[in-house]
């Protein structure tokens, strides 16, 4: 009873929605790096990478912890955003092959990468924790519908819950955690986070509010309004992913990327 208040009460409650906001210079240098890969920068126009990091207001001068950075897409900004003003990159994976992604990123180019640490993510899935209070910011791009879904674990269990607890200890008092992931119209039926890959807003800020965080407010920076979040094969219907293969391809390229939020919360002081 006491979470479905919770859920209620955080549905109700009003979005701040936060106005686009400019990078500075040092982040449009990073975003515009010659050592990006050119697939990853065609993808700039979908993902809005420069506007998204500005929101959350990363500093060159942080401590960041990207969660689950897999392939690297924001690796790469953020690495050399964080080596050209003394900050520092985190790499937190889960064991196997998003680890094994992640290094195989981090191991192409020592002088852009040599200084990521590398470490786990979530616990619960064996992986070593960020030592509490380490973060200035903690980073997690389309990866809580995962967690919600149980993925990777063999039992299929939701480990959200979990994983919103160890990051918010590894985030110093006042520091922010930024999300941006797939989502769920408020009015749909919110069993579909455990099969489509889409979240409820209510349902993330459920999770990150009962870890301790306040939230902070939202950008519609990553909002796409031809998404219809109802397709065969879930989100992963659309791009990139295209899991229906050349069936009504066209469609779904018209479409482009999913519909994302872009949350901001923030550990108490």
């Amino acid at each position: 009873m006491r979470k479905t208040m919770l859920a209620v009460a955080v549905a109700l409650a009003p979005i701040v929605t936060a106005p686009a906001q400019a990078p500075s210079r040092s982040l449009a240098a990073a975003v515009a790096a010659p050592t990006r890969t050119p697939a990853n920068v065609a993808r700039d126009k979908d993902r809005h990478p420069a506007e998204t990091l500005a929101f959350f207001g990363v500093k060159p001068s942080d401590t960041v912890v990207e969660i689950w950075p897999f392939g690297g897409w924001y690796t790469e900004i953020l690495a050399p955003y964080l080596n050209a003003g003394g900050g520092k990159l985190i790499a937190a994976s889960p064991p196997g092959r998003y680890a094994e992604a992640s290094a195989k990123k981090l191991d192409s180019d020592s002088a852009l990468y040599g200084k990521v640490v590398r470490t786990g993510f979530p616990s619960v899935l064996g992986g070593a924790q960020v030592p509490a209070g380490t973060a200035d910011v903690v980073l997690t791009f389309r990866n809580v519908h995962n967690w919600r879904m149980g993925y990777l674990a063999p039992e299929k269990a939701d480990y959200s819950e979990a994983a919103f607890r160890e990051m918010f200890a590894m985030l110093k008092p006042g520091g922010v955690l930024g999300i941006e992931d797939h989502r769920l119209p408020e009015g749909m039926d919110t069993a579909k986070e455990r099969t489509s890959g889409y979240m409820k807003v209510s349902t993330v800020r459920a999770l990150a509010e009962k870890a301790g965080f306040r939230f902070a407010g939202s950008s519609e920076v990553n909002a796409n309004r031809k998404d219809t979040h109802d397709y065969p094969k879930g989100v992963w219907t659309l791009p990139p992913s295209y899991a229906e293969g050349d069936t009504d391809r066209a469609r779904y390229a018209a479409i482009g990327e999913s519909d994302r939020m872009t949350l901001k919360f923030v550990k108490p002081k």
